[in-house]
């Protein structure tokens, strides 16, 4: 068995023990009402929401499909992986892994396929699904380039969650910690992002909430430092009336830095992890 063959077996099995776990009878019905389900109410010609969110085109809707993937999707990829590092530590079994033939690198490897598939995958095909209630509702195809963004961007912020939530499972020593902290990053962007924006921007002397420019270009610069704000970013270059002074190669170099800085700080991190 070469190196790859190793690897995809390792990281299906751990991901297969992970699907059949209790977390997700609770995930998996989540993620079905939310995703599937906000696509099919909002695809409704008699839904309206307010003036300044339009429903017009396919686009417009998966955009507003989004919001429900951020509380849910992400929510559910920190359930997978809040204890990914902590369990196996609190139990001893991270020293065994730690002590075989195979390196720390590719154990980390195997760890980040495992957990990875686990939550990126449901997601992705709850997420197509979406995307033919929508066709099925509206009788309109979305654009290829506007299902490639929505998919490939819906992907990205699910990885960056679970290797954020891997990261901060290698820092506690407990279950109690692991979850405290998983979910704190959670809330943290999801829930407190735009009060520490509001905040900032009142040192700043710019009136938070408001039409003014500077506002908005305030708000769209420091959503460049969240995972949401990125996810936002990336799935607003297919709408060309949104334009929040962010240029698509900000947006661009921001979702590789995602990507990339936090699962290379893993990878150091669970090389030089004690047991």
């Amino acid at each position: 068995m070469n190196p790859l063959q190793q690897w995809a077996w390792l990281s299906g099995r751990r991901a297969w023990t992970l699907l059949v776990s209790v977390r997700s009878i609770v995930a998996l019905p989540l993620l079905t009402l939310a995703i599937p389900g906000a696509a099919w109410g909002l695809s409704d010609p008699r839904t309206a929401l307010p003036a300044d969110i339009p429903l017009d085109t396919p686009m417009h809707i998966l955009f507003v499909t989004s919001l429900f993937v951020l509380l849910t999707a992400t929510l559910t990829s920190v359930l997978y992986a809040w204890d990914g590092v902590s369990r196996d530590r609190a139990s001893g079994v991270l020293e065994v892994r730690l002590g075989r033939a195979m390196s720390r690198r590719r154990q980390t490897a195997v760890l980040l396929g495992a957990h990875l598939t686990t939550a990126v995958v449901p997601v992705l095909v709850l997420s197509c699904i979406a995307v033919m209630i929508v066709q099925q509702r509206t009788g309109v195809w979305p654009a290829f380039a506007d299902v490639t963004v929505f998919l490939t961007s819906t992907a990205l912020v699910v990885t960056w969650y679970t290797v954020i939530a891997l990261l901060a499972s290698s820092y506690a020593r407990d279950q109690g910690t692991a979850i405290a902290m998983g979910v704190g990053v959670w809330f943290l962007f999801t829930m407190l992002w735009l009060l520490i924006t509001s905040v900032l921007a009142g040192l700043a002397g710019i009136e938070a909430g408001s039409h003014d420019p500077s506002w908005v270009r305030f708000e769209a610069l420091l959503d460049l430092a969240s995972p949401n704000g990125v996810y936002h970013h990336l799935l607003e270059l297919r709408l060309p009336e949104v334009d929040r002074g962010v240029r698509a190669p900000a947006i661009l170099g921001a979702a590789v830095a995602w990507t990339v800085v936090p699962t290379w700080v893993l990878l150091r991190r669970m090389e030089r992890l004690v047991p």
